[in-house]
Order: structure tokens, then sequence, then C-alpha cells
């Protein structure tokens, strides 16, 4: 199976800084919309964050907008997705994937491992 690799996750306090990166399966990576996405425990997978083909066009929800900031290298094949003033609820397993268009729903490749943020004291 084709599948991103996510890395950059830890342990770290409220308010903390983290900065997560994904390493995309494909050559053509510069076509796709970028995501990030993150599920708790018992909660569905929710969508955080969002990146354009030429980074022009960036979404976030409304939970980590103000503190996240996505972006991509399409050169080195790679999301990136920078956390900062980390709250308890942020906790989750990352995951990032790709997407056609803006207004398609269905994810590119199959799902990665991921990447565990735990926001703890």
């Amino acid at each position: 199976q084709v599948q991103p690799v996510e890395s950059g996750g830890g342990l770290v306090q409220p308010g903390g800084s983290l900065r997560l990166s994904c390493a995309a399966p494909k050559s053509i990576f510069s076509i796709y919309v970028m995501d990030w996405y993150r599920q708790a425990p018992g909660k569905q997978r929710e969508l955080v964050a969002g990146v354009g083909t030429d980074s022009r066009k960036i979404k976030y929800s409304d939970s980590v907008k103000g503190r996240f900031a996505i972006s991509r290298d399409n050169a080195k094949n790679t999301v990136y997705l920078e956390m900062n003033n980390l709250k308890p609820e942020d906790t989750a397993v990352y995951y990032c994937n790709a997407r056609r268009s803006w207004i398609s729903d269905a994810v590119i490749w199959s799902w990665g491992q991921g990447t565990q943020v735990t926001v703890s004291s």
C-alpha cells in the first residue's frame, strides 16, 4: 500500500510547540491539496489544515486557527504542521493525506501510522 510517513510528534506541556512532518509517497505530490488530520481517542478523524498546490490557498479548522501553520515543500514531497500554544485538547494521532481538489472529500493514499501528539503537564 502507498502511504505517507508522518513524524515529529511527542509529549509536550500546554503552551508548548511541535513541528510535524509528512513525507509523501508520490513524485506527483505537487498537484494535490495536502491536508493534516487528527484523531483523538473515541472521536472521529477530523481535518485540521489544508494547503493548496502552490501554497497560496490555506485553510484551518476553527479549533486550530491562529495556533497552527501548515506549509509544504514540493521539491521534497513534504508537508509540515507547525503547532504552537498547544492545548490538552490537541492530544491526538496526527495524519497527513492528499486530495485532488478542495471540493473533494476523498483522500488519495491509504492512511499511514500517524504521529502521536500528547499535550499534558
